[in-house]
């Protein structure tokens, strides 16, 4: 029988970018397209939660069955949901499954969809930077600092000016905070899995379960009894699949897996460069879907994003080449990022 061909991780990794870039694009422009419709962000939170529960608690029963029935010690948590420890499963969860969502679909309804491109995934590469210096003593490489620096100024010519404006008043500031800090609770995420070496699938499981089991039924009490503006009973069903469908299934299934298999490959930092393509992309995104104008600026600014991409990873590229086979190998071991 013929073998069926298996992709390398240089293959996987990359294929796992591509989709990510894709995903996290057209998310900036969902959301903001539904942040003045029928559901609120609390309520999209709902549909995301619920749709990715729908797909991954199962997921993660049946991996957590398998892995007892050949080590009854393995760990599990959530009522053995969660293949990953209650510890671990609550860190990752908080970050990258509840806080992410909750503060990235308040910000849209505050500020547009440019100001959300520039500050959540343009400000991403230097959140994870710090953080992996910090928790991984991440040597950020001249090279590296250069290539975030034509990130920064790219992202800074794509929303720099509506920025300023945010700077004069009204309530856009409290969505340019909301959308900071959504970038930060990612970067986390980020580190957390590559620190402990989460897998892939696992670890999207277990964010998903543990906002399940903490969000859903505390969300829906509360809207039961009036003590927050659901419309859920409201708004047509339509809306309701759909955002299920694409901010659950999409949003944190699919680009969820792809992401941490970017982070395995790529290492978090250099990662955050790729989906720094996002700022540019969805920033064009809502110029075609939400029609916002284009100037100059979004052109200069996505050549240097792309630019700075290029150079960091290159840069990171050749220093791995330098480097001696054994610090290789052991690097290899560790799970440092090259």
């Amino acid at each position: 029988m013929p073998v069926a061909p298996r992709f390398s991780p240089r293959t996987i990794g990359i294929g796992a970018a591509i989709v990510t870039v894709f995903v996290w694009t057209a998310f900036i422009v969902i959301a903001r397209a539904s942040a003045g419709r029928s559901l609120s962000p609390f309520d999209i939170a709902f549909a995301r939660i619920c749709g990715a529960s729908l797909v991954l608690m199962p997921w993660g029963a049946w991996l957590v069955m398998r892995a007892r029935a050949s080590d009854p010690t393995a760990q599990s948590s959530f009522f053995g949901l969660s293949p990953l420890p209650l510890r671990l499963t609550a860190i990752a969860g908080v970050f990258g499954g509840l806080a992410y969502a909750l503060l990235a679909y308040t910000g849209f309804v505050f500020a547009p969809a440019v100001h959300a491109s520039v500050l959540m995934p343009g400000s991403l590469p230097l959140w994870t930077a710090v953080l992996a210096a910090i928790v991984l003593r991440d040597r950020i490489t001249p090279g590296r600092a250069l290539g975030l620096a034509l990130i920064v100024l790219g992202d800074l010519f794509v929303g720099g000016a509506s920025l300023l404006h945010a700077l004069e008043g009204g309530a856009i500031w409290k969505g340019d905070l909301l959308f900071m800090s959504a970038a930060f609770c990612w970067a986390c995420y980020s580190v957390v899995v590559r620190k402990h070496g989460l897998d892939a699938v696992r670890a999207t499981i277990a964010i998903t379960v543990f906002a399940f089991m903490t969000y859903v039924p505390v969300y829906a009490l509360l809207a039961a009894f009036g003590a927050v503006a659901s419309r859920l009973d409201t708004a047509p069903v339509g809306e309701i699949a759909f955002q299920m469908l694409f901010q659950g299934v999409g949003s944190v299934v699919i680009s969820g897996i792809t992401f941490t298999r970017m982070i395995q490959y790529f290492g978090p930092v250099r990662s955050t460069m790729i989906t720094a393509l996002v700022p540019g992309l969805s920033a064009l995104g809502a110029v075609i879907f939400l029609d916002e104008p284009l100037y100059w600026n979004l052109i200069a600014g996505l050549l240097l994003v792309t630019a700075g991409i290029l150079f960091g990873v290159q840069r990171s590229r050749a220093a791995v080449v330098k480097t001696t086979a054994p610090v290789v190998a052991s690097a290899a071991r560790s799970g440092i990022d090259a």
